[in-house]
């Protein structure tokens, strides 16, 4: 068994997700592992999207560069996508005869890439010639007569039954791989709950496996695992959940609205209590007016004692930052999930990114303590989001996890003992319940964390400005020494507490260490075998919590290494200036990308190449339609 890629393209709108949706939960169903991601345009309708799904038997953490299948069912997808064919592509006959040109929603810039490749002729049909000249076969279907069939088989409008044409195209993709078309069938049963559109979907998909000959002879595998399919932001709501979350507060924006939406259709639970009692519980969500409004929900939640966290991407989080400089000042321990996106401005809202992790680790006027996390894959985001609530609680402080766009919407397949393999520990820290009339919130203790009180168990005093023990303004000098360096204690009690190995992730051994953190974990792992295979002794160090940094263990791990490679999707490869920071090591190579697409596993191999045998200082990735 061999990774097989099959991509499915379209216009936003005519179901691109819920096709690839139900092509995923198909291929699962025989006992396969899939990696999906999902690429689409800013705007709501009309525009290029793509869905990408990699299926394997193992486990798969990323994308590829290429596509065994390619399912069309217009003409844009094979103009953006006909260089990344290997095998097969489905097309329509329809739209045979139509030119680049006719096709007004291809950039220019996309369009004269194209014409530079086509030379001759460009028009689908040139297309067709240029792949089949390559070898390439050609499935070619009749969109609409098989749709006028549908139509008039069940007495409904054309245009009721328009939108099925990406079921006969699915349908045609498992034909190919040999799958049984039961599975499939059950796949479309679980996602249309109308039994009309359930029917007629079916017998599209019918049509296009019928179509396909068996060209790869996939058999169905026996699963001895429980396993669930999630996207990014799913598994974190899941995390969430499961770390005890009462209170979260989002204003709606790309990609990160998912996670909240997915919690408040989620949110009522059977929560066991102390002594083993099972009660009604859940978490409270809120969708604010904005993101300051949301960030501050979320603060006041915390202060009477509710677990709580807010969700947003990065023109969100900008304006999040007054609220976390007072959540900073006043100790409250508050969870930021930060959907890292393309920038600056609105940049790519869409897309993806890393060139945000510097403002994560100073977001807020002022020196407070924040934790900064990143997840590198979606088990990671589970076990993640219940460390960054404890975290949060433990030392009364914002807890920053920071979530890729391309996590938050690509979706996997993990088996459940991934989620299951240890018990979830709820900390909640240095809480107290006064019973005096005043309390000292404050109070300096050793560490910097002083015991919590909830709002409306005894007189607590909060402010903005710099405070007492008890909260009271004032700007005496010798209390602005004493409570400056408590609130910044709490980060070195933190590194003392925080075991180095947690908070680093290592793969292998060997003298060219591939550094990186978040998404770009995928595409290292995957490639890690045939990089080795090939000779090319490579090691993964995965940083997974920046501040406070794991100062010791990454000077143990990259004394006398013969290169540090430094992987990221930021120009200035920002992971790796922190290390330079924190450490005094620098990068002597680097691998990087800003275009907004995730790095595939063939990239990586292609780049390390070229560092370790042709000795390029710098290789830049551009993948990706």
């Amino acid at each position: 068994m061999t990774r097989h890629v099959w991509m499915i393209g379209g216009a936003q709108g005519l179901g691109i997700d819920t096709s690839a949706i139900i092509f995923g939960n198909a291929i699962a169903k025989a006992g396969y592992y899939i990696f999906g991601n999902r690429e689409y345009y800013s705007n709501i309708k009309g525009r290029h999207s793509y869905f990408q799904v990699v299926i394997d038997e193992k486990r798969i953490f990323s994308v590829s560069s290429y596509t065994d299948i390619l399912a069309t069912f217009d003409a844009e997808t094979l103009f953006q996508h006909f260089t990344e064919v290997r095998d097969y592509v489905i097309y329509g006959i329809d739209y045979e005869n139509t030119s680049l040109d006719m096709v007004k929603s291809i950039e220019p810039e996309i369009a004269e890439e194209i014409k530079k490749e086509l030379k001759n002729g460009f028009t689908v049909k040139d297309v067709i010639n240029y792949l089949t000249a390559k070898g390439v076969k050609v499935i070619k279907v009749n969109y609409l007569e098989y749709l006028k069939k549908i139509a008039d088989t069940f007495k409904l409008p054309l245009s009721v039954v328009e939108r099925s044409k990406n079921m006969i195209a699915v349908g045609a993709s498992f034909g190919l791989l040999g799958l049984p078309f039961e599975l499939l069938k059950n796949a479309i049963q679980e996602t249309f709950k109308n039994e009309l559109f359930l029917k007629f979907n079916t017998m599209a998909a019918e049509m296009g496996y019928n179509l396909a000959p068996n060209a790869y002879h996939l058999t169905v595998r026996e699963v001895k695992k429980d396993r669930i399919q999630v996207d990014g932001n799913t598994i974190s709501a899941l995390g969430k959940l499961a770390g005890g979350l009462r209170f979260q507060s989002y204003y709606p924006i790309t990609p990160a609205s998912d996670e909240s939406t997915y919690i408040e259709a989620n949110q009522n639970l059977d929560v066991i209590v102390e002594g083993g009692e099972l009660r009604k519980g859940g978490a409270v969500v809120v969708q604010a007016e904005d993101e300051l409004a949301a960030i501050n929900m979320a603060i006041g939640a915390a202060l009477t004692g509710a677990r709580a966290a807010t969700a947003t991407s990065g023109p969100g989080f900008s304006l999040m930052s007054e609220g976390i400089s007072w959540a900073g000042m006043n100790e409250v321990p508050v969870v930021i999930t930060y959907y890292m996106r393309g920038a600056p401005a609105t940049g790519l809202p869409t897309r993806s990114g890393q060139a945000d992790l510097k403002f994560a680790l100073n977001v807020g006027h002022g020196e407070f303590p924040r934790i900064v996390i990143a997840s590198g894959d979606h088990a990671e985001i589970f076990w993640d989001a219940i460390w960054a609530l404890n975290l949060a609680e433990k030392y009364q402080t914002p807890v920053i996890h920071i979530i890729e766009k391309t996590l938050a919407n690509s979706y996997t397949i993990l088996d459940e003992d991934l989620l299951t393999s240890a018990p979830v520990k709820i900390e909640r820290g240095k809480i107290v319940y006064p019973t005096t009339e005043r309390f000292n919130r404050f109070e300096i203790t050793e560490d910097g964390i002083s015991p919590r009180a909830f709002l409306g168990y005894s007189s607590i005093f909060y402010t903005g400005d710099e405070h007492n023990e008890e909260g009271h303004i004032t700007e005496a000098s010798n209390n602005r020494l004493k409570m400056y360096e408590k609130r910044m204690k709490k980060l070195e009690t933190a590194d003392k507490e925080i075991p180095e190995e947690q908070r680093v992730n290592v793969i292998g051994d060997g003298e060219n260490v591939l550094l990186t953190w978040g998404s770009p974990k995928g595409a290292i792992l995957d490639a890690m075998d045939d990089m080795n295979k090939e000779g090319l002794s490579v090691m993964m160090v995965q940083v997974k919590m920046f501040n406070p940094y794991p100062v010791i263990l990454m000077r143990k791990l990259l004394e006398g290494k013969k290169r540090v490679v430094a992987i990221e999707n930021n120009y200035q490869a920002q992971g790796a200036e922190i290390l330079a920071e924190k450490t005094g090591i620098f990068a002597t190579n680097y691998i990087l990308k800003w275009t907004g697409r995730p790095i595939a596993r063939e990239e990586i191999i292609y780049a390390v190449k070229q560092i370790i045998k042709n000795g390029e200082k710098k290789v830049v990735l551009s993948y990706g339609a």
